[in-house]
């Protein structure tokens, strides 16, 4: 299941965030790749101990948090602290990949299983060439290059790349998260399930047949939900 939610920053939170990242010193985008996704990366990143990552992680988590549609479609239970890359000059691809299951707390505190990933853009698609972000499912290769301070949200099974960025700077914020429902197919059932029944309360209201499918879905999340 491949999802897209627009606005995900305010334009006040893409200004700061943008505003910190032009002050930060970048790092080889290497320190985080696993050995095999390292021969397909040349990106740069934020290093942990760079200035303005613990700001622009509470930035983004704060946005997280406030998102409906983002809970629904991830239905989080740990959230790696999210990284920032960038892509321009001779370090501007990220070949094809898998993401790495297991992801380990920045702080050594324990690991991550990576159930879904993310991608927050935070460039304009005008501020950059090339740069596409393809995602290949069982449905085919899908190409997105969204606008700054909208987000793709996709199984980290899946494999994807970040085509040659051939001019200008695309910067964008990476995550991971260990769902609380781990299988992508539930996943997938709990968020149409959950699409359709706002459609169905902006429609018919709280009517019985609707809080008896609430109860179901509820209750599938009960059953398939982990804490």
């Amino acid at each position: 299941m491949l999802i897209t939610i627009d606005d995900v920053l305010t334009p006040e939170e893409l200004s700061t965030a943008k505003s910190l990242l032009a002050q930060s010193t970048w790092a080889d985008g290497q320190i985080t790749a696993g050995l095999q996704a390292a021969k397909a990366k040349n990106n740069e990143q934020l290093a942990e101990n760079a200035t303005h990552l613990p700001a622009l992680r509470r930035l983004v988590l704060g946005a997280l948090n406030r998102n409906a549609t983002f809970f629904t479609a991830a239905l989080p239970l740990k959230i790696l602290p999210p990284f920032f890359n960038r892509y321009s000059g001779d370090s501007n691809y990220y070949g094809f990949h898998t993401d790495n299951a297991m992801r380990q707390m920045p702080d050594g505190s324990g690991y991550v299983r990576a159930d879904v990933s993310a991608t927050l853009f935070l460039s304009e698609p005008d501020e950059y060439e090339g740069g596409l972000l393809t995602i290949e499912d069982t449905f085919g290769k899908h190409g997105l290059k969204l606008k700054a301070g909208s987000m793709v949200v996709y199984p980290s099974t899946s494999i994807h790349e970040v085509a040659p960025v051939t001019a200008g700077e695309r910067v964008a914020c990476f995550m991971f998260m260990q769902s609380m429902v781990r299988d992508p197919g539930q996943r997938r059932m709990l968020f149409d399930m959950d699409m359709a029944l706002l459609s169905l309360r902006e429609t018919q209201g709280d009517s019985e047949p609707v809080v008896r499918l609430t109860g179901c879905y509820h209750n599938l999340l009960r059953r398939w939900a982990d804490s």
